[in-house]
């Protein structure tokens, strides 16, 4: 199921101002941006065919976060990189002596792995975000969300350290986004959220928020276990309790729970 918009831009803060959510569609349109200028965007200059597929998996490790890079500081060596299996016959990863791991996790937040993936991340921030940052305001919206896309990609590169996973490439904001998930969950569990379902012909149903992100966090949690698909859902569970814990926190002095002020539709 894809999920509805409970607030939208313009929609009254708790105080009764109306604000427009600048930060969540900046985020939106720049991680569209880096894209569309990327290689699995429209850029013409990275070719097509196996070029560009290769050009793609180059592009992820240099601006991607590595987890064997968090933990040492340091790039992986050419003889590290060469052992990674390549998108394409004959791909080959250049070292790049010149990349700051710490600066790769902000860079990884904005990088996505093909259209499939954008759209799929940005769906989410686009539908709980501006509630989100309206209720904590910008500044806190914007800080909580890069410190829970840090802290979930550090807590995933401690955990897989070690593992097959330990050198390729994490992209994608996924683990900031699930904090957004979390914070709404926080702010707001008895919101009724309108949810599009595909095996009912997608019958608009209406369900407590608390039950539809709850239900999203489990199937989490459970995909961590089950393991496979090549998807980081460690990310995810790490970065919604993070976010969960932020809007506690941070949540404005004297501010009361509340249902946001609309509800949207989702699918």
């Amino acid at each position: 199921m894809v999920l509805s918009a409970p607030a939208r831009a313009g929609s009254p803060t708790a105080g009764g101002t109306a604000r427009t959510p600048v930060v969540a569609h900046l985020l939106i349109a720049l991680s569209a941006l880096v894209l569309v200028a990327g290689p699995a965007g429209l850029n013409p200059v990275y070719g097509s065919g196996d070029a560009r597929i290769c050009a793609e998996q180059r592009y992820e490790h240099r601006w991607g976060a590595v987890p064997a890079e968090l933990l040492s500081s340091h790039p992986l060596t050419a003889s590290q990189l060469s052992s990674l299996a390549p998108a394409t016959p004959g791909c080959t990863l250049p070292p790049t002596p010149s990349k700051i791991p710490e600066l790769s996790v902000l860079t990884s937040l904005f990088v996505h792995a093909g259209w499939l993936h954008l759209l799929g991340n940005l769906l989410f921030l686009f539908v709980f975000g501006p509630a989100v940052e309206a209720r904590l305001g910008r500044v806190r919206f914007l800080v909580g969300y890069l410190a829970i896309g840090y802290l979930a990609t550090y807590g995933y590169a401690v955990a897989e350290a070690h593992t097959a996973d330990g050198m390729r490439a994490l992209v994608g904001a996924s683990g900031a986004i699930a904090g957004v998930l979390g914070a709404y969950l926080r702010l707001w569990p008895r919101a009724r959220v309108t949810v599009l379902v595909p095996v009912l012909l997608f019958l608009p149903l209406r369900f407590p928020a608390w039950l539809v992100l709850g239900l999203w966090f489990a199937l989490q949690g459970w995909s961590v276990s089950s393991g496979g698909s090549g998807v980081a859902y460690l990310v995810h569970v790490i970065g919604f309790v993070t976010g969960w814990l932020f809007a506690w926190a941070a949540r404005p002095a004297g501010d009361t729970l509340g249902a946001p002020s609309r509800t949207g539709v989702a699918q």
